[in-house]
């Protein structure tokens, strides 16, 4: 099983809900080399932060998170999940409206606000079949969001409620992330990738 390229805005099964795994398929060899080959490509796609089974043509109810500092978010601590069978059993406060993009959005990329919970509480199972229940807040919590809507054949556009917003990866650096860079308290936040 080869999960090397990214699925892209288009193809049918990123709006198709996902199969959701049984103990058994979790710990299941393929799954694991699935997992590994996730990581390992969202690794290699610097720009991305979060990556769903469907991003990767698998119609399956798995994600996986890879969290580095970068140029516009220096701060951030590192941080790895991978969420099998997600969902989120609690939102706290109001929705924020975040800066996202997404890998399936194809080379040059694309950016909109896409209003996001900043806290979430999440169950899962781990790629051990071990289920959880925790709280995310902040950047984790939204990129979590991105990548349960991926698992539900949601795609972030579908969220956008300002289509003045929508801008290429091109501009989105120009525009966004130098502005941010020469002024940090501008208040302006990123939440996904780049």
């Amino acid at each position: 099983m080869k999960s090397n390229k990214i699925v892209e805005f288009g193809n049918p099964i990123l709006r198709t809900k996902c199969k959701r795994l049984s103990n058994k398929e979790i710990t299941s060899p393929e799954t694991q080399k699935l997992i590994q080959n996730m990581k390992s490509l969202l690794i290699t796609e610097r720009n991305g932060i979060g990556l769903a089974a469907p991003q990767v043509g698998r119609n399956l109810a798995i994600a996986v998170i890879a969290i580095r500092p970068t140029a516009h978010r220096p701060n951030v601590k590192e941080f790895d999940l991978v969420v099998i069978n997600p969902e989120i059993s609690k939102t706290f406060n109001y929705r924020k409206q975040m800066w996202e993009g997404c890998l399936s959005s194809g080379q040059g990329g694309l950016f909109a606000k896409v209003p996001r919970y900043k806290k979430v509480e999440l169950k899962y199972d781990d790629e051990n079949g071990k289920t959880h229940k925790k709280i995310f807040e902040g950047l984790r919590a939204h990129v979590l969001q991105h990548e349960i809507d991926h698992i539900n054949g949601i795609l972030f556009m579908d969220r956008v409620k300002d289509p003045i917003t929508y801008m290429t990866l091109k501009e989105y650096k120009k525009r966004i992330v130098k502005s941010t860079n020469r002024n940090p308290n501008s208040g302006i936040k990123y939440n996904h990738e780049p």
